[in-house]
């Protein structure tokens, strides 16, 4: 969040309008923030028509046959299939591109982001700026009433600013899962040095 990825996504798709290509836009009927559920906003206010979709199925129901460009946004809230989606459209000679976070905010991949990054030929990863030291962020920091949310809160909330800020790696703080996976690799390592 906050690194300029449905930005760069408009960026790409206006591109494709003036190059006079066929284009058609989608996005995850969750996100709902800014500009409603019919367009892809970007933080910084540009937006974008866009046809919501629920799952993978919906959305190779909905691609037209002359579409030479296809774009997906928050595909992080899609399901697995999406990739099968992608890859078929790909392999037709249609160009494809796909906008999400790829780490949920406890920091693991987040939904079919890890699958579709392995099979992508071009990744541009995009970085925010950590809100709390100013380095390069990677991480979504969820808050609850501005404190970390714990690891067992649930994996998709949409939000904005109030919700969520950007954090580096160092920054970044899931409460109880931090200390079970500091704990788990110290007995882990204990364990491999004993049996030495």
């Amino acid at each position: 969040m906050f690194s300029g990825k449905s930005e760069e996504l408009i960026r790409r798709v206006r591109r494709a309008l003036i190059a006079g290509r066929r284009v058609q836009l989608f996005k995850s009927h969750l996100d709902d923030r800014y500009g409603g559920q019919f367009r892809i906003s970007s933080h910084d206010g540009r937006q974008i028509d866009a046809e919501p979709v629920s799952n993978s199925v919906q959305l190779a129901e909905k691609v037209r046959p002359e579409t030479q460009v296809l774009a997906i946004d928050e595909a992080q809230f899609l399901d697995d299939g999406v990739c099968g989606v992608v890859d078929a459209l790909a392999d037709a000679g249609m160009r494809v591109i796909v906008a999400g976070t790829d780490m949920d905010f406890r920091g693991e991949p987040f939904g079919p982001m890890g699958l579709l990054l392995a099979r992508a030929e071009r990744i541009d990863k995009l970085n925010a700026i950590c809100v709390v030291c100013g380095d390069p962020a990677t991480r979504n920091q969820r808050l609850i009433d501005g404190k970390p949310a714990p690891a067992e809160g649930p994996t998709i909330q949409v939000g904005g600013a109030e919700t969520y800020e950007a954090r580096c790696r160092r920054c970044h703080e899931v409460p109880k899962r931090d200390r079970a996976q500091g704990e788990l690799l110290l007995r882990r390592a204990k364990e491999g040095w004993e049996g030495v």
